[in-house]
């Protein structure tokens, strides 16, 4: 039985007495550029028409309080928050789950990286999901030391959780990973922040560590992008960057059914991204 809403699927075959229903799952990941100015853009309606079973957020820009109050007009999800301890109404990352975790973690645990509530983990019985809003390197790249050591330490973190179960990773992750993934590579290349070789050897290191990018796996030529500036008016344009990943562990992908770039969904400088795997 397959349900319209595309929130699940019920694939019915012929099994054995032992062999149980298949469900496949629907995940999305959307950096809103603040969850309070975004819920005014028909998000409750956009989530609604994607119906994911878990939705990771980033960028929310507001505190746990704010975010889990907003967010109250999708009483159909349950919500995690997690905030900026730093800076008031900056970075922040939210899991929305129709089904309750086993466990919900916030932040890695390094006191330098756990002040912008830019990580959080929910535990289900079979994987763990990651949503994470990876720091940007800043203008001038003021940041890009600081970024290399975030990569590093969020490296060892994923590694971590994947020892006890397989972890699927989501979020802006601000790095353009190849020249395909930008509108212009060759002007930003070592100038702008989500494209320096640094950033894009941090990248590198994560998926050499045992991480696969879905999009890329299953679209290997295909351009698309997820990111577009709004002063520059890159969506009009189609000027943008693929900056936004479902990343998840070799072990995972023939689970994998497939990966998208939901560019038709507006009200963020990001559009939503999305995998739909079997368990």
């Amino acid at each position: 039985m397959l349900l319209a809403s595309g929130r699940w699927f019920l694939l019915t075959r012929s099994r054995t007495s032992n062999e149980q229903p298949v469900t496949i799952m629907h995940l999305v990941s959307w950096n809103v550029n603040g969850i309070r100015a975004i819920i005014k853009k028909e998000f409750v309606a956009n989530v609604r028409a994607m119906a994911p079973d878990v939705m990771g957020l980033q960028e929310t820009k507001a505190a746990k309080e704010e975010t889990l109050s907003t967010l109250e007009l999708l009483p159909e999800y349950k919500v995690y928050a997690n905030s900026s301890k730093a800076r008031k109404g900056y970075s922040g990352t939210a899991i929305l789950t129709k089904t309750e975790p086993l466990d919900v973690t916030y932040d890695m645990g390094i006191d330098e990286h756990d002040q912008e509530g830019r990580v959080i983990a929910a535990e289900f019985p079979n994987y763990f999901f990651v949503t994470v809003y990876t720091p940007n390197a800043g203008e001038g790249l003021v940041r890009l030391d600081y970024r290399q050591t975030w990569d590093h330490a969020f490296r060892e973190y994923i590694l971590w959780l994947n020892r006890r179960k397989p972890v699927i990773v989501c979020g802006d992750f601000n790095v353009a990973h190849k020249p395909i993934d930008l509108a212009h590579p060759k002007p930003n290349y070592n100038k702008s922040a989500g494209y320096t070789q640094q950033e894009i050897d941090g990248f590198d290191r994560l998926l050499n560590a045992g991480l696969v990018d879905t999009f890329r796996h299953f679209y290997p030529e295909e351009v698309k992008y997820s990111y577009w500036n709004f002063v520059t008016n890159g969506r009009a344009k189609n000027v943008g960057w693929r900056i936004d990943h479902f990343l998840v562990p070799p072990t995972l992908m023939p689970n994998v059914r497939d990966a998208y770039i939901y560019n038709e969904y507006h009200g963020s400088d990001h559009c939503p991204v999305g995998l739909r795997i079997e368990f």
